[in-house]
């Protein structure tokens, strides 16, 4: 369950209730990947986020729900297991709340007490860490404020800015262009190649995120 709710509120951004109020209905297996749709949120916006089999990780949701008794009345996808067995009732928001610091005790990071999802005490929440977590991933990968707003389901893009802002791709770029003065911006190489005109080396500088697009013309 721990496994499953990790993935699912980093891949989603989901916060703690979102994940509690998940059901068995609001999730498709679609190939390789899963589509989760989060009807129910904060902001009144439906969200829909996907799943890819990165790291045979779709391998743990066939097993978790292989262990749903059959006798299960209500559709709540997280349920507690007890004796080596999963029971008929529901995971609630303080289990859930829990799966932060148990991932950051396994982990062996400090202040694992921090990671917690109880209300009311100044310490980072379940919401707060499993959101906190898909944003700063996806900033650091370079992704832009109004992805970011969209994936979290956020109304104003302040929250977003700072994650942007705040990431250390982001500020590697700036440190490069403020110290080293490269130009961090997007350019375009194209080279000829024919069989009368064969460079014997093109050289690449500095170079981040390179693409390259191969032509062949028969």
């Amino acid at each position: 369950m721990i496994k499953v709710g990790l993935i699912l509120g980093i891949a989603g951004a989901c916060r703690t209730d979102e994940l509690v109020n998940l059901t068995v209905d609001d999730i498709e297996v679609l190939g390789s990947s899963l589509i989760v749709k989060i009807p129910n949120t904060k902001t009144k916006i439906p969200r829909i986020f996907v799943v890819t089999d990165v790291g045979n990780m779709l391998e743990l949701f066939p097993k978790y729900l292989s262990l749903r008794p059959p006798h299960v009345k209500h559709k709540r996808l997280f349920l507690y297991y007890k004796a080596g067995k999963c029971s008929s009732q529901p995971v609630g928001k303080n289990t859930m709340g829990k799966i932060p610091s148990v991932v950051a005790s396994y982990l062996k990071l400090p202040d694992v007490a921090c990671y917690t999802g109880e209300l009311n005490t100044p310490v980072l929440t379940t919401s707060t860490c499993l959101r906190r977590s898909s944003a700063t991933l996806l900033a650091d990968a370079g992704v832009d404020i109004t992805t970011i707003k969209r994936h979290a389901g956020w109304k104003s893009t302040t929250v977003a800015e700072g994650y942007v802002e705040n990431s250390i791709e982001n500020k590697t770029k700036i440190a490069n262009q403020v110290l080293v003065g490269t130009n961090t911006s997007a350019i375009t190489k194209t080279v000829n190649v024919s069989e009368s005109n064969i460079p014997s080396n093109i050289n690449f500088e500095n170079c981040t995120n390179v693409t390259f697009n191969l032509n062949v013309n028969k």
